[in-house]
């Protein structure tokens, strides 16, 4: 009996391993606290009690960050197996519910993020609210194994075949540019015209930066471009081109409005470039109760609130 109480004593508790998961992939003490909204020394004496459990070494501790030992490699990945399923249990369980709950991590990038997923999720956690759910905002290309994300609200046909997919939304990108800055420098006649035009670059998840690949009468077209002006934040370059500051290429989503107004005039309408609107999640999620309903309800939010993308010559019609 005492050698039974011994081993169970010896059982790592599941609250520690998710802390040093998280701790691993945030390489540090800090950013998990921020992230668990706990102090680093609660993080720190966790690990501890973890390692004094395991007996081994998980982390090498410098001042500034902390590197993961061998043995802490073995038990990471031990751990996110665990804990990956212990989630789709209770994931199962709940949908044996009806009535999903636990944590779902989305990512989104920056203005689509704030724009449109936000004001989805507070609704969605008003109608379920066993779910916990965290929003993070990131313009640049995730590894959402090895980041913990759960689910990706993305824009862009360029994913990974390793990952599963499901379309929200339709959606394209659109040349635009203010009525002034046409007005000055004229409306340019051919896509080869961009390469010496003031364009405004950004750099955004899937496509390289100052490269824009276009879907054109003959096909896919490619033109390098070049100017002044150069973000990673797809509303800075919205209101650099409201501003007359050059030429944008922008999804139909964020700038429909500002060309049913008059304020942005769309150019070269022949050439646009797909960039439908997915949910993008890891196969071993693909049963996940939590993801099938967020899924599901994004999907009917997007089309009561703003309906299928229609096509960029009936909000030109409107104006």
């Amino acid at each position: 009996m005492k050698h039974k109480t011994r081993i169970m004593n010896n059982m790592p508790i599941l609250s520690d391993l998710r802390v040093f998961v998280l701790v691993a992939r945030r390489a540090g003490f800090a950013a998990a606290a921020e992230e668990l909204g706990v102090s680093p020394a609660f993080i720190s004496k966790r690990i501890a009690l973890l390692e004094k459990t395991l007996e081994v070494s998980l982390l090498h501790r410098t001042t500034r960050r902390v590197a993961i030992t061998e043995d802490g490699e073995r038990i990471y990945e031990w751990a996110q197996r665990i804990l990956n399923d212990v989630d789709q249990m209770m994931d199962e369980m709940s949908e044996a519910r009806q009535a999903p709950q636990g944590m779902l991590r989305i990512v989104s990038s920056f203005g689509f993020g704030r724009r449109f997923v936000a004001p989805a999720l507070s609704e969605l956690a008003v109608q379920y609210p066993g779910l916990e759910l965290r929003l993070d905002v990131s313009d640049r290309l995730l590894d959402m194994v090895s980041e913990g994300f759960d689910l990706d609200i993305r824009i862009g046909d360029d994913i990974a075949p390793n990952l599963i997919a499901r379309k929200l939304a339709h959606n394209h990108r659109i040349l635009c540019a203010a009525p002034e800055y046409l007005a000055k420098h004229g409306v340019p006649k051919s896509l080869s015209e961009l390469s010496g035009r003031a364009c405004l670059v950004i750099k955004e998840r899937d496509h390289p930066f100052g490269l824009w690949r276009l879907q054109g009468p003959g096909g896919e077209e490619t033109v390098k471009v070049t100017g002044a002006l150069s973000s990673n934040h797809g509303e800075i370059v919205h209101q650099w081109c409201l501003d007359g500051q050059g030429i944008a290429l922008r999804s139909l989503w964020d700038v429909k409005e500002s060309i049913e107004h008059g304020r942005l005039v769309q150019i070269l309408p022949e050439y646009t470039q797909p960039a439908n609107i997915w949910a993008v999640y890891v196969s071993r999620l693909a049963t996940s109760a939590k993801i099938r309903v967020t899924v599901e309800f994004l999907r009917s939010y997007f089309q009561q609130h703003y309906g299928e993308v229609a096509p960029l010559s009936e909000y030109l019609l409107r104006r």
